[in-house]
């Protein structure tokens, strides 16, 4: 039997988004900050109107990623040395975009400059996703790379890359079965699997 909660959603008499932000900020002091984040901790009131602190870690870019799918139906995915997580991971082609860049020159630069692929075609596939939205204000705009013909690579000097072409049902499965855990990745991939 569901509950009175999950009732009220289903018959629609329940309003699951407020109308007005719960949060008071009473103050932000900057903790951090380098060409790519900034890092605030802002003093609080929350919902309940108990006080408190709230970190966040803003972006200065926003992140982007790109599935190049050739006429055969191959992909290239990226692998490299994921600092953060100390493992070496598998991904689509990813990077951030800055101001004065869109979204879609951002897909493209990245393809050829991690690849080596440039696409006659960049078509929009998922925008506006939220990464980490509990403490982070990152987004993400996804991308589908087509009519490929192969260029010459130029990664930045913080990546050692290492590029490979499979079968697009290939990265799929490895994203369904957690051999890919960037979540930009997985999200494009599995995005595709449902058209």
């Amino acid at each position: 039997m569901p509950s009175l909660l999950t009732a009220a959603f289903l018959n629609g008499t329940a309003n699951p988004m407020p109308e007005t932000n719960p949060w008071t900020t009473l103050s932000t002091r900057e903790t951090y900050v380098n060409p790519w984040i900034r890092v605030r901790e802002d003093q609080v009131l929350n919902p309940s109107g108990g006080p408190g602190i709230y970190g966040v870690v803003e972006y200065k870019n926003i992140a982007v990623g790109v599935v190049p799918i050739d006429d055969e139906g191959f992909t290239w995915l990226v692998g490299q040395w994921r600092y953060c997580h100390e493992s070496y991971e598998w991904e689509i082609p990813e990077g951030g975009c800055p101001a004065g860049e869109t979204p879609a020159e951002c897909a493209r630069r990245e393809l050829l400059e991690e690849t080596g692929l440039i696409a006659e075609t960049i078509e929009p596939l998922l925008t506006g996703l939220q990464l980490s939205n509990s403490t982070t204000n990152e987004v993400c705009d996804l991308f589908v790379a087509r009519g490929i013909t192969q260029g010459e690579a130029c990664p930045e000097e913080t990546e050692k890359l290492h590029v490979k072409r499979l079968p697009l049902s290939e990265a799929i499965a490895m994203a369904k079965d957690g051999r890919i855990k960037d979540s930009p990745s997985v999200l494009a991939l599995l995005a595709l699997a449902s058209k």
